[in-house]
């Protein structure tokens, strides 16, 4: 017989401090520290402790007992239990400061190196409605919100088109209006969704692994263009042409109308065929002038504008000239590689995904660009001696990796091929300092960037300069 777990007392008064890196709020009760969602520095609250070790606990608001000044009405009715913007209610202003302490925090603590002070994080111009890709689930059986069980009130319709709960695969939540992409996205998305209701299409269902209905993608480009693909799981063309024919109807501004039917358990589209509906296969973004061209499996930076001035601080940092051969690690489709190769004498581009190596070949020829080679395989297997020796010793490298940060062995090709300066892009400040603690034995830091990409949320992009030392 399983031993009755011990109910944890509430805290009263409990007052906020702080803000950490994965999002939650900070406080501290005696010497135990104690992490909270959705709280903001200066609140006063009363906290439900949901979990106690020896040196920290974690806990739920069940109070505000005093709402600190530091605290604002978030616009989103489904704010707290979505968990795509964990920090809504904090001012703007607030949350960039709270995300450049994060990069302070990340170097002084995990890196542990010399480096100059790092800037104010470059915000946003657009703060809703700012994202030009958003992914959703369509469900048969929707999550329901604590007050909605508490309310006694039967739910028989339980459709869901919206995001999955944090951590539950299976639960989604059913989302009226979100404010973080043009309110086409939704207007799209509740008008498949209705569709699907008004003639009796099965939504997914996540255990059986069973529905028609199951994934909707939806790009929205700064150049007017958009995409939307749409995901069914199970082949039933006949209604499938129905659907997309509908949507073809409704909204004639979609210029890439794409499905897939994806049989498989997981939902990843990666590995399968994209029909194209109606419209080209493609949509492009345009920046200073160049296009880039998208796909429906391809990578590109969810924030166009914000992007743009991520690019322009890796090309400020890289300090080209036109003599330099750079080379762009994790290069994706190319993007960072071709916004700097008019600014340098050649630029080398390696990268796991083959597809995204495609269209990396695919935007410098649409925009006349000859001097970019791109590689396709994991970076370290194909970055070596051998293929420096083949290609040259670059004079700057590039890296943007995934948030698990780089391979050691890239660290160490890296250092062995001793480029002049290294421009760092990351959207993960804690791997990027372990990452230039390793790079230390040979490069300083000179400059820190922080960019916030994602307005509301707890993530930044951090972009670092390192120079080789004499």
């Amino acid at each position: 017989m399983s031993r009755k777990r011990k109910e944890l007392p509430v805290i009263e008064g409990v007052r906020i401090h702080d803000v950490a890196a994965e999002g939650n709020a900070v406080a501290r009760v005696d010497e135990m520290v104690v992490f909270i969602p959705f709280g903001a520095p200066g609140d006063v609250v009363d906290v439900k402790l949901t979990k106690k070790k020896k040196s920290y606990a974690e806990g739920q608001i069940v109070r505000v007992v005093e709402p600190s000044p530091e605290r604002v009405a978030p616009r989103c009715e489904h704010f707290t239990v979505c968990g795509g913007c964990r920090w809504q209610h904090l001012p703007y202003e607030v949350q960039l400061r709270c995300k450049r302490q994060q990069v302070v925090d990340a170097i002084d603590r995990i890196a542990k190196v010399e480096h100059p002070e790092v800037a104010p994080a470059k915000g946003s111009e657009n703060i809703w409605e700012y994202r030009n890709k958003m992914e959703y689930t369509f469900s048969n059986r929707c999550w329901l919100t604590y007050e909605q069980l508490k309310s006694g009130e039967e739910f028989p319709n339980r459709e869901a088109a919206g995001f999955h709960i944090p951590g539950a695969f299976d639960k989604v939540l059913d989302i009226k209006r979100c404010c973080l992409q043009d309110d086409f996205g939704n207007r799209l998305r509740l008008f498949i969704k209705q569709y699907g209701l008004d003639h009796g299409y099965s939504f997914y269902d996540l255990k059986a692994n069973t529905g028609l209905l199951r994934t909707l993608m939806i790009r929205i480009m700064s150049s007017g263009q958009i995409m939307a693909v749409m995901v069914f799981g199970e082949d039933d063309r006949e209604k499938i042409t129905a659907l997309l024919d509908a949507v073809r109807a409704e909204f004639p501004e979609i210029t890439s109308l794409l499905y897939v039917v994806n049989l498989k358990v997981n939902d990843t589209i990666s590995d399968q065929e994209v029909i194209t509906h109606s419209g080209a296969d493609y949509i492009e973004e345009e920046m200073e002038g160049l296009k880039f061209r998208i796909g429906p499996k391809s990578f590109y930076q969810t924030n166009s504008r914000q992007a743009y001035e991520l690019y322009k601080v890796a090309r400020d940092f890289a300090g080209l000239t036109g003599n330099e051969l750079v080379y762009d690690l994790y290069t994706g489709t190319g993007t960072i590689a071709n916004f700097v190769a008019r600014d340098a004498r050649k630029v080398v581009g390696i990268e796991y995904v083959a597809d995204a190596i495609e269209d990396a070949k695919i935007n410098s020829a649409v925009n006349g660009i000859t001097n970019t080679e791109f590689f396709a395989g994991d970076m370290k297997d194909v970055l070596n001696a051998e293929f420096i020796e083949r290609h040259g010793r670059p004079d700057v490298m590039i890296v943007d990796p995934p948030r698990a940060g780089m391979h050691a062995d890239v660290v160490d090709v890296i250092l062995a091929a001793e480029p002049e300066r290294i421009v760092y892009v990351s959207c993960n400040p804690a791997t990027q300092a372990r990452d230039l603690a390793l790079l230390d034995c040979k490069y300083r830091v000179t400059a820190v960037q922080p960019v916030d990409m994602f307005p509301h949320t707890q993530h930044v992009e951090n972009v670092v300069r390192l120079v080789k030392r004499t």
